[in-house]
């Protein structure tokens, strides 16, 4: 008869369109009092320097209409010619340069138009027009540059120096100097220059910028630490594991740079639209002018030209998804989500099934003993005592948890002639007796066989121990799931998603898992290339997310629409293969990314649209004079800023972000 006893876990230069002008980036103050290697911040707007131009032109354009009200014509003339030349400062210089270069840009169009409306001496509509186009310039400029802040504050998390403990004592050094194996000694309130493993000291981290995880995080000796992450009260030595250039905080900024490499869906569309429609513009323009010059009334089709050229002006079109994708990436990776491409964003926004590696994603990838199971004479410390003993030289995961759960009751006792059978068990000697811990098929486990299929069933890998040729015991080990792990898929059902779990486990460990996660369609016993294959099954049923750590999960993720890989410090392989990244380890994260990819994703098409919209409205009232250059320009230009203000409201934490949080600060948080 087997008796049983469960056990606790165990703790162990952004490329927008050419269609529009370029753009200088702004760069945001670090946070906190902590040291830091800052950058320049951007100031207010009241105080942008950026903007005298376009503030100096609207100055001069209003004292101009002032003086035409009271019929100072001449003074009028002049005021309107200042504020034009004011206005036209910011984007004519450029609009040339682009000319000369063969790129034909919106400030050409917006150069021309003002230049023609001075030659048939409407002075006044070309100064309005240069102070619309540079203020609405000036106001992307800085929308764009607002949008990269996100990702440049990722820079401010590396400290400009770090203290290394050395045999002559403590030295300063330039975070960039740090090598590997290095000891670091971080004080309170310090940030962490790399990745490393505390080796002195007990602290708590506040990891938050890094991870995206709000609650600060206990770490003591042995536990694994993130560059860019707050150290609080206590006063740590870490042992560097990586480089100062090449940390995991490194590996996110490498990555959030390339975030527009290649450019998404949205992306190609604006930029398929917007480039060609600036020479067509220019064409359309030219044969008004000439249609004027046959019907033998130049001056008003001229005119219209002019007017055509503002009204069909593709500027609103290509900034449409720029501002829009950089300010949710940017967002993005401040709360823990590292996405590598303009076009991995917008596919994660059309995701329907979401796939999950089990081990080491939906689990821990910490094997444990949950449950021992004895005779009538043997106690469970007992058990794991001798299976301790044999297993305390074995590097095999499951050895290690053994050899884990026996350490309350003291150190493993002494062994003698062990030998390993590798994938059955191990045998030896342990106080005269000889004891064999294995596989239930290599150890004859007699009647217990009902316990053993019972141990299976719930999910645990189950290890036999013989003494003296006799069963003493059954030791179950699982590899628990993650608490967040069934919250998560939670979730993604809410949003309407399918989740599916694709796993290299046997049948019934895996069905056990999927059980407590909530997950009912379950592929077991799948090697690498069958994860991929059920990948590609599943894509042709709308797009699939999958969700991996390991280098077997590297197939899979590259197969999928979108491969996620958890936590930057994975296998490179999976990292390498997948489309998005996530810095922190908490599952929930995937839900909220994939509901911020689907905002950011309606964004861009409302924006594309809008901006559509304004040209095929403007263009056949300007061509018809139903509206003239002033009336046009006013309403393109504010167009404009309507969708570059809509833009930047991707970079607002969608409410599944802020529901995540109050769930985790409720959480206790361990290393």
């Amino acid at each position: 008869m087997l008796h049983h006893r469960r056990r606790g876990a165990c703790r162990s230069g952004f490329p927008v369109s050419a269609a529009c002008c370029a753009h200088d980036a702004g760069t945001p103050a670090g946070p906190g009092p902590v040291e830091t290697s800052t950058p320049e911040a951007r100031p207010p707007w009241w105080r942008d320097p950026a903007l005298l131009p376009s503030a100096a032109s609207g100055v001069l354009l209003a004292a101009g209409y002032g003086a035409a009200s009271v019929g100072a014509v001449v003074v009028a003339t002049v005021l309107h010619a200042a504020a034009l030349a004011a206005g036209a400062w910011t984007f004519v210089p450029d609009a040339v340069r682009g000319l000369l270069r063969g790129r034909l840009g919106v400030g050409l169009l917006m150069a021309i138009a003002a230049t023609g409306a001075v030659l048939l001496g409407h002075v006044g509509e070309a100064a309005a027009l240069a102070f619309l186009f540079s203020l609405a310039e000036t106001l992307e400029d800085r929308a764009l540059n607002r949008a990269e802040e996100g990702l440049r504050a990722l820079l401010t998390l590396i400290p400009a120096t770090a203290r290394l403990s050395t045999p002559a004592g403590e030295v300063t050094v330039p975070a960039t100097e740090v090598r590997e194996l290095d000891v670091l000694v971080v004080g309170a309130g310090q940030r962490i220059a790399t990745d490393g493993v505390v080796v002195v000291g007990r602290s708590s981290l506040d990891t938050s910028a890094v991870t995206g995880e709000s609650i600060p995080v206990d770490v003591a000796p042995g536990d694994a630490v993130t560059a860019g992450s707050v150290n609080g009260a206590g006063t740590l030595r870490i042992e560097a594991t990586a480089d100062g250039r090449d940390n995991s905080l490194a590996q996110i900024v490498a990555l959030v740079e390339q975030a527009h490499a290649r450019k998404g869906e949205r992306a190609r569309l604006a930029d398929r639209i917007a480039r060609p429609l600036v020479p067509a513009v220019l064409i359309v323009a030219a044969l008004v002018a000439l249609f004027g010059l046959l019907v033998e009334d130049p001056a008003t089709w001229i005119e219209r030209a002019l007017v055509v050229l503002v009204a069909a002006s593709p500027c609103a079109l290509a900034i449409a998804v720029p501002v829009t994708v950089i300010s949710a990436i940017g967002s993005a990776s401040r709360s823990g989500t590292v996405i590598k491409t303009g076009e991995a964003f917008e596919q994660l926004g059309a995701i329907r099934t979401v796939a999950f590696d089990k081990t080491g994603t939906l689990t821990r990838n910490e094997p444990t003993v949950v449950d021992v199971r004895t005779t009538t004479d043997v106690s469970p410390d007992d058990v794991l005592a001798f299976a301790a003993a044999l297993e305390v030289t074995s590097s095999h995961p499951l050895a290690e948890a053994i050899v884990r759960a026996a350490v309350p009751s003291g150190p493993p006792r002494p062994a003698t002639g062990v030998v390993e059978h590798a994938g059955d068990g191990v045998e030896g000697w342990v106080g005269g007796q000889h004891v064999r811990v294995g596989r239930a098929r290599w150890v004859p486990v007699g009647d217990g066989w009902r316990a053993v299929d019972g141990m299976a069933a719930e999910g645990m890998t189950v290890v036999a121990v013989e003494v003296r040729a006799r069963l003493v015991g059954l030791v179950g080990i699982r590899d628990e799931l993650r608490p967040e792990a069934a919250d998560t898929v939670r979730m993604l059902r809410d949003q309407g998603l399918d989740v599916v779990m694709l796993t290299g486990d046997n049948d019934r460990t895996a069905r056990a898992i999927a059980e407590g996660a909530g997950i009912a369609d379950v592929r077991a016993q799948l090697r690498p290339a069958d994860k991929a294959a059920a990948i590609e099954e599943l894509r042709a049923r709308g797009a699939t997310a999958m969700v991996g750590d390991g280098i077997n999960d590297a197939p899979a993720l590259a197969s999928a629409t979108v491969g996620i890989a958890m936590g930057l410090r994975g296998a490179a392989a999976a990292v390498e293969s997948a489309d998005a990244a996530f810095t922190g380890s908490d599952l929930r994260l995937i839900p909220v990314a994939l509901a911020h990819a689907r905002r950011g994703r309606r964004i861009m098409t409302v924006n594309i649209a809008l901006a559509l919209a304004i040209i095929i409205v403007l263009f056949p009232m300007a061509l018809f004079g139903v509206l003239g250059l002033a009336g046009v320009v006013l309403v393109h230009e504010i167009a404009e800023v309507v969708v570059i203000l809509n833009g930047l409201r991707a970079a607002g934490r969608p409410r599944s972000r802020r529901r995540v949080d109050s769930r985790v600060a409720r959480e206790p948080v361990s290393a």
